[in-house]
């Protein structure tokens, strides 16, 4: 046996679909907005995980530029038909309004790193669709969204057989079942002659969990259990809360396991608040006498070690290669044109392009902060001449959400903003910049020495960020405590999906020509 401690993939791993091909298992996880898109582990054990690649081209045209906050690849569907691993996805293109703009794509591979095809769309009913592969058929799952006022958002699980070969639709459209609490994110599994439905149910916040349904038949009718297999919405007081989003799996040896997401959060004045976004976690399951999984500890909240019959099996993992993986950028793959790590060995290149409210090119790196404790710093190198030049150390979440400090050039200290520069004077700074939803503003200044390289730094721990600079060898703090529990899925009115990030930025906004320099990133967590 060996001991897992969920989460098992740590740090902006939501919606996580679970396959076993041979002796490894594999995770697909939605990555919306960020590249590369759809991240994919794998383990032996179930317990030690490390990344695998992603699949490659997912989106049409290898460009997300436009899309909103939280919108892009969601819940990806990994499956294996005995030859190839296929992914579902939906694109969504709009948050927060009744539409979803979303379209449905199918991509196939024989190895799980690529090269994936060219993804296919297919019938685009809502988002969070998965395939189900039996008997020689395919089979496409999705939620319908009913866009129209008065209607049910949520209007329903449905099912439509496709070709497997052009995957055009064959026949019609099934509805399975309508509930009146959000059912999404439909999972299949067959087993004991009956169609198991695996649900989430409630929405993704703390209201989130896995109900079940079943039939005979696989176009239905389907009854739901009459309890759900998982949640943690009755009980604030666990450390893994938003237990939700679930699919099972059978193992070699015949028993099951659920992968599903969940979130730590952290207790604050404002409400409970989950920095690290939502994560994967893995819990054993039985069937019961009646034919119904159940979790193998009992109950139905999730727990934070559980016992899987594997053999322990750790993996190292591999240090970061270039602008790879754990690197990750907004809405498009980094491109030499702006993110180069060849010119200058040992260093990356950032060419400053849009602000960091930007939806279409903000030259961004960034890497998930993966526990409550976490210390990141850098060397930059920059000459910024203008107030529109910019460039330094960022903490993430999204454009209305982010803490940086940054090298940039600012009036002479006691003059007024003036717009000026090109007059010559000025002075070079180390500005600390907060963003929220309510706007963005100024925490502090510092005067630092034009041309050097200078090291900049922050400290998370729990809710907090402390952001500092090297002088003479010596940490000087610049600025207070900063809330970083802002940075999370749980702070404003918006919709928001993803996780916090660490990382670098520029920003040039009139000639997109200025560059910096880092070097010696490293993101250290726990």
């Amino acid at each position: 046996m060996t001991v897992l401690h969920n989460p098992v993939i740590r740090g902006f791993a939501p919606d996580p679909s679970i396959v076993r091909v041979g002796d490894w298992y594999y995770v697909a996880t939605s990555s919306f907005e960020w590249f590369p898109t759809i991240p994919v582990h794998r383990s032996r054990d179930l317990a030690h995980w490390e990344y695998a690649g992603h699949v490659r081209g997912a989106v049409p045209g290898g460009c997300l530029a436009g899309v909103p906050d939280s919108g892009g690849v969601w819940a990806p569907s990994l499956s294996w038909d005995g030859e190839r691993f296929w992914v579902v996805y939906a694109i969504v293109r709009s948050v927060g309004t009744p539409y979803f703009d979303a379209d449905t794509y199918v991509s196939t591979a024989t190895e799980v790193d690529g090269p994936w095809s060219a993804p296919r769309r297919v019938a685009s009913h809502g988002f969070d669709p998965a395939l189900f592969h039996h008997e020689g058929r395919l089979w496409l799952l999705n939620l319908q969204n009913d866009h129209r006022p008065g209607g049910r958002r949520f209007a329903g699980i449905v099912l439509t057989e496709l070709d497997r070969k052009t995957l055009n639709p064959v026949g019609g459209t099934h509805l399975l079942l309508q509930h009146e609490r959000l059912v999404e994110g439909p999972k299949l599994v067959f087993r004991d002659h009956w169609y198991h439905l695996a649900l989430a149910e409630g929405g993704t916040g703390f209201e989130h969990g896995v109900r079940v349904a079943r039939s005979r038949a696989l176009t239905g009718p389907y009854e739901l259990d009459d309890r759900p297999l998982l949640t943690s919405r009755d009980d604030p007081s666990l450390p893994l809360q938003k237990a939700g989003h679930g699919e099972l799996l059978q193992l070699s040896d015949d028993s099951w396991v659920l992968s599903h997401l969940t979130a730590r959060p952290l207790g604050r004045a404002a409400g409970p608040r989950c920095t690290l976004g939502r994560e994967t976690a893995i819990q054993r399951v039985v069937w019961d006498a009646q034919g119904w999984p159940r979790l193998a500890h009992g109950g139905h909240h999730p727990a934070v070690e559980v016992d899987v019959p594997t053999r322990p099996h750790p993996l190292v993992a591999a240090p970061a290669e270039g602008l790879g993986w754990p690197w990750s950028s907004l809405r498009g793959a980094p491109d030499p044109s702006w993110a180069d790590a060849d010119t200058r060995p040992g260093w990356i290149r950032l060419r400053g392009r849009h602000g960091p409210e930007s939806r279409w090119a903000h030259s961004l790196l960034a890497q998930r902060i993966t526990e409550h404790r976490a210390q990141a710093q850098v060397t930059v190198e920059a000459r910024p001449e203008t107030f529109t030049q910019a460039a330094g150390l960022v903490l993430w979440y999204n454009t209305e959400a982010h803490l940086s400090l940054d090298l940039t050039w600012a009036e002479a200290e006691g003059e007024e903003q003036s717009g000026q520069q090109w007059r010559g004077g000025g002075r070079t700074v180390l500005r600390l910049v907060e963003r929220d939803e309510a706007g963005t503003r100024v925490v502090a200044d510092a005067d630092i020495e034009a041309g050097n390289a200078v090291t900049l730094g922050v400290t998370v721990n729990g809710g907090e960020a402390r952001f500092w600079y090297v002088r003479n060898g010596q940490r000087i703090a610049i600025g207070g405590p900063l809330d970083f529990s802002k940075l999370s899925d749980d702070h404003g009115s918006k919709l928001r999906f993803t996780g916090s990030m660490a990382g670098i930025h520029a920003v040039d906004l009139v000639d997109a020509a200025f560059s910096a320099d880092f070097a010696g990133f490293r993101l250290i967590c726990g």
